[in-house]
């Protein structure tokens, strides 16, 4: 990330895949919740340790802490399950979204348009579409929703367990957009910052991530210096893949008063 921190989806993620380690293949998580302590340094290595909390006949749980320095900058809960049969509805897909192949590749833009800028996106092993727009230099309209298209950039084995945490790797982008653009901030606002408190996700079918996946966002409140942002995500052919919650630290500076 800009100015050398972790992102936080890849500890997200990883806490994910070192919990899924203590447990067999066919008992996979279902459930997350975790709190970012502190911002990771890129530069430093992290250490995943992992409690097993719980083990019965359906279900376990799990805690994954990562470390950095001694001190932990993410603390997680997870749950786990073995495939049952049971009841089975979902939300349906929003309508009225164009086809990823329809937006334009925004970022891709950038980066031709500005190559050393243009790092981050670059780099980014997600490619990502908005609608209606990115919000990156200025927010086309203030409200608080917003969709995007995404997918990782290269096809990734078949390991269900991959996709999984590649998943909430991805869950962690773009969702603190939609407060934001509630209130008509961009990202290249002076004085913005942004930091996740806390996530949680629940994984309801199993996706390819290196397919389309539409993430629809909205955020139904934002006050004392927080915003809360709630995700579903579909994949092309409709079906209810994942649900995300995030609150988030949204900070702005305020211009000074002029003095009378």
């Amino acid at each position: 990330m800009p100015g050398g921190r972790v992102y936080g989806g890849q500890v997200l993620a990883q806490s994910v895949v070192a919990a899924s380690r203590t447990l067999p293949a066919e008992r996979a998580p279902h459930s997350m919740h975790g709190y970012f302590l502190r911002p990771g340094d890129a530069s430093a290595d992290i250490t995943f340790s992992v409690d097993r909390i719980h083990d019965g006949r359906s279900f376990s749980t799990r805690r994954t802490q990562a470390y950095q320095s001694g001190v932990p900058i993410f603390s997680m809960i997870a749950s786990f399950q073995d495939e049952d049969p049971g009841l089975e509805h979902q939300a349906p897909m929003p309508e009225g979204y164009p086809d990823p192949d329809e937006l334009p590749d925004i970022e891709g833009e950038i980066v031709r348009a500005h190559p050393h800028s243009g790092r981050i996106f670059r780099e980014r092993p997600v490619d990502v579409r908005h609608v209606p727009s990115p919000i990156y230099v200025d927010v086309d309209e203030p409200v608080a929703r917003q969709a995007v298209w995404m997918r990782v950039k290269r096809a990734l084995p078949d390991d269900a367990g991959t996709h999984r945490a590649a998943l909430a790797y991805m869950s962690d982008m773009t969702i603190q957009e939609s407060i934001m653009r509630a209130h008509g901030i961009a990202w290249t606002t002076p004085g913005l910052k942004v930091a996740s408190l806390d996530h949680a996700m629940w994984w309801h079918r199993p996706a390819r991530v290196d397919e389309w996946l539409l993430y629809v966002q909205e955020s139904p409140s934002a006050r004392g210096g927080r915003g809360l942002s709630n995700g579903r995500i579909y994949s092309r052919d409709g079906a209810l893949v994942a649900s995300v919650a995030q609150e988030v630290m949204v900070r702005v500076r305020q211009e000074a008063e002029p003095r009378r």
